[in-house]
């Protein structure tokens, strides 16, 4: 053990900052969690942050991991970083701060003024994208910065993503991953850097290049660990830092999906299913796919935004009893949460979830909202609650028939990671649905485990990615379909949820002319 090398990866997520040691057989060594707040809200649908304050708790995370573990900091090789995605920061000149970060659950809108001038706007009016297009300008946080503050925006050095500045406070460098790069940026998906001199998103947002920082591939070395950096960390200055991705990105290369045939599903704050190809292959069209922590390859993604959020939201309104119950016997909450789904059939007794609680862009539009559907005498909160996880998981099935139709190619099997995948209720449900097994990773910790591979290969532990991945990645748990639930499951999967979001745009449609909501 007193020999054996180690990487210290940084998970930033939503809900937490977890610091892990992992070695180069993808074993756990250590861990360090520090919960924090997602963000503040200062006016109704905005969601920021301090920058310092994820810096501040990534530092409480390293003192709670060393305090976790008989590891020694003089066996860390190198340092990796994973974090959400689509977080902005501005800093200034001196790499300070201008404002608070605009967190990825923001809602707020710029103001768009007419189409793209000249052959963009032309083009996209011809392909019917003008209300796509309008959409991303919409939602670009650069372009409301520079409308409502633009005296700060004047004063902006660099516009980084929270990995970067996480890896600018780190090395001193603005470096940052290829595989990071998800949000509204004029990045170039298909060739994984920034657009070219043409692109239409200079045109949509006011950064220059020289706002951005340089980019790396995962794997490859950002700079060394800066005197301030190390000791916050508890670490020797000097020690490499190494491109990671996007916590999702590294999720999947954590649970071991290199190939298009392993659909790898995110039960997490946002519900996603991806798959890693290494054809650019847009799962919706126009949609791009997000770049892969594996490098040079793509991640064909489907997102149900705000997608465990809703069991979040049904626990905090609804599971207060379990929550007490669970304190008074020193159990995880989870387990009665998990009884409550098992009292319910298969079906809850047809209750029906569209899990459309935040718009999308394309698929669904951005009228869309949520819907249950076949309420009765005899359901109760625990038919809601199955309901909830069958729906997300109706959701993300028909996102792996979207995957596979565009990309020719068949998903044979599911790997399942995020928090809920800790459910076995939820596990089991998923794998009914599908019709598949479903295949819980030996660890909890796969976005960190990605980001240990990531670092494995740029500090030369595994010769190449694949090694890497064979060394350190096994299945743990699988959950076997039942052939009477997914008989079930598919009746009402093609015949009752395949036809609600048709059925319910148009009135979608005229809710939101009505009310306004959602904007």
């Amino acid at each position: 053990m007193a020999n054996t090398p180690l990487i210290l990866a940084i998970d930033n997520g939503t809900q937490s900052v977890r610091a892990l040691l992992f070695d180069q057989q993808g074993n756990l060594h250590g861990k360090g969690k520090q919960e924090i707040e997602p963000y503040f809200s200062e006016h109704p649908g905005w969601a920021e942050q301090h920058p310092d304050y994820f810096w501040r708790n990534l530092g409480l995370a390293c003192q709670a991991l060393w305090q976790s573990t008989d590891a020694t900091p003089d066996q860390v090789a190198g340092v990796t970083v994973t974090t959400q995605r689509g977080t902005v920061i501005n800093l200034d000149k001196h790499g300070q701060p201008l404002r608070p970060a605009i967190i990825w659950l923001d809602q707020r809108h710029a103001r768009v003024d007419g189409p793209l001038k000249g052959p963009w706007g032309l083009l996209f009016k011809l392909a019917r994208l003008e209300d796509t297009i309008e959409r991303f300008r919409e939602k670009t946080q650069a372009n409301w910065i520079a409308q409502n503050q633009p005296e700060l925006w004047a004063q902006t050095h660099k516009f980084l993503l929270l990995s970067g500045y996480l890896n600018y406070r780190l090395t001193g460098e603005y470096k940052d991953s290829t595989g990071s790069q998800v949000g509204y940026l004029p990045f170039d998906y298909k060739k994984q850097q920034w657009a070219g001199n043409r692109d239409f998103k200079w045109q949509a947002m006011p950064i220059t290049r020289d706002m951005l920082p340089d980019l790396v591939r995962p794997g490859e070395v950002i700079g060394q660990l800066v005197p301030e950096a190390a000791s916050h960390l508890g670490l020797p200055a000097g020690l490499p830092v190494i491109a990671a991705a996007s916590d999702k990105a590294c999720e999947i290369l954590g649970s071991g999906g290199l190939s298009p045939d392993i659909g790898c599903m995110s039960y997490g704050t946002t519900a996603t299913i991806n798959t890693t190809n290494h054809r650019y292959v847009e799962p919706t069209r126009f949609m791009p796919p997000y770049p892969s922590a594996l490098p040079g390859h793509y991640s064909t993604e489907v997102m149900i935004y705000r997608g465990f959020w809703m069991v979040s939201w049904f626990k905090k309104e609804f599971g207060l009893r379990e929550q007490k119950l669970a304190e008074q016997r020193g159990i995880e909450p989870e387990v009665l949460f998990d009884e409550l789904v098992n009292t319910v059939p298969p079906g809850s007794m047809g209750l029906m979830l569209q899990p459309y609680w935040s718009p999308g862009v394309r698929q669904p539009g951005p009228e869309a909202k949520g819907s249950i559907i076949g309420f009765g005498d005899v359901h109760t909160r625990a038919h809601l609650y199955r309901a909830i996880l069958e729906g997300l998981a109706y959701a993300l099935r028909e996102g792996k028939e979207r995957i596979e139709k565009r990309s020719g190619q068949k998903i044979r099997r599911l790997r399942v990671a995020g928090g809920g995948s800790q459910s076995d209720a939820a596990m089991q449900l998923t794998a009914d649905i599908f019709g598949l097994p479903a295949e819980r990773p030996h660890t909890y910790e796969t976005s960190g485990l990605g980001a240990a591979i990531d670092a494995a290969v740029g500090l030369g532990l595994h010769p190449d990615f694949d090694t890497a991945v064979r060394e350190m990645t096994r299945v743990g748990q699988v959950f076997a379909p039942s052939e009477q639930a997914t008989e079930l499951y598919q009746r009402l999967y093609s015949e009752v949820y395949l036809d609600m979001y048709p059925r319910l745009q148009p009135l979608y449609r005229k809710i939101r002319s009505i009310t306004g909501y959602p904007e």
